[in-house]
């Protein structure tokens, strides 16, 4: 898969720079990736019974600095509702534990280096990113393949400007002071996703992240325009680019769509208005949570 489409789609990641790595910055540039005013802004959605009102917001989960998407229909949304819910838990002392999480996840078994599990080929590729970035050849040699291909597909991004800092998730988090907050799922359900992959599978993820880096920062600045533009329909077009292999489309989108619509129903049931902001890709193309919500016979209405 094109590695870009992981932020639009998954929280987890970004646990892994809670104490981002010092070569993240050696490089880093201050352009922004699309232009501080943006079209008529991100899309949302609602799902509403006679007791109930649930908002449905899309995210991306690094932004660089200055883009103006918080506007007043997101922020009467999100401050008349009574709880907001996320991915995950991105408060401070959650993401620690996350890290801690993706640590001890990621690690290989004694005696076992990453490069070593690499072909010759692979090697030469592998070591050329790691110089790119101005990492130490060494730098990843004790951790999995899934964890170093995640961590390479950040810090390109993070050296051209983009930050989890301004990810969407934190500036919501930013503006509601005490409101009560939950998660959709937990940061270990995340990370099994891309440790459960076979190992060969974990390599192939790697390799792209080495080969795409280049290719991550462009990518996304196109998603991240069209998300801008609420233009939700070409953001599932590019993501579609990029998700090339069914099952992992499967276990990070089409999975935990129908696993949230589920939960949208549940919760339909209990009085209140809920404000959700989940990755924007899980809100865009075919099988998206409000497709799954539609096949329940809920009715999802746009209303930004």
């Amino acid at each position: 898969m094109k590695l870009a489409s992981l932020f639009a789609l998954t929280a987890a990641p970004l646990a892994l720079f809670t104490g981002s790595p010092a070569f993240a910055d050696d490089h880093a540039a201050t352009e922004a990736a699309v232009p501080a005013t943006i079209g008529n802004g991100p899309a949302m959605w609602k799902v509403a019974d006679e007791d109930t009102t649930i908002y449905l917001f899309g995210t991306v989960h690094v932004l660089p600095e200055g883009i103006d998407w918080y506007d007043a229909t997101i922020a009467d949304a999100l401050t008349g509702s009574d709880i907001i819910v996320t991915e995950i838990r991105m408060d401070p002392g959650s993401e620690a534990a996350q890290q801690q999480l993706a640590m001890s996840k990621g690690v290989l078994p004694a005696g076992t280096t990453l490069r070593s599990l690499l072909s010759p080929e692979q090697t030469i590729i592998y070591e050329a990113a790691l110089t790119k970035v101005g990492a130490p050849l060494a730098a990843f040699d004790q951790f999995k393949p899934w964890l170093t291909g995640l961590t390479l597909s950040l810090i390109p991004l993070m050296q051209q400007g983009y930050t989890p800092g301004a990810g969407v998730e934190k500036v919501l988090l930013s503006k509601v002071g005490d409101k009560p907050q939950g998660a959709l799922e937990t940061a270990e359900f995340q990370f099994d996703i891309f440790d459960g992959m076979e190992q060969a599978a974990q390599i192939a993820f790697l390799m792209e992240a080495a080969e795409g880096m280049d290719e991550v920062k462009p990518m996304l600045d196109r998603m991240v325009a069209k998300w801008a533009e609420g233009d939700a329909d070409e953001l599932a077009a590019i993501m579609n680019e990029g998700m090339t292999d069914p099952a992992i489309a499967e276990a990070l989108l089409y999975t935990r769509n129908a696993n949230w619509a589920e939960w949208v129903d549940t919760r339909l049931d209990e009085p209140g208005t809920v404000f959700i902001a989940v990755g924007a890709g899980h809100l865009a193309g075919a099988r998206s949570v409000q497709d799954y919500l539609a096949e329940k016979g809920i009715t999802v209405t746009r209303v930004k």
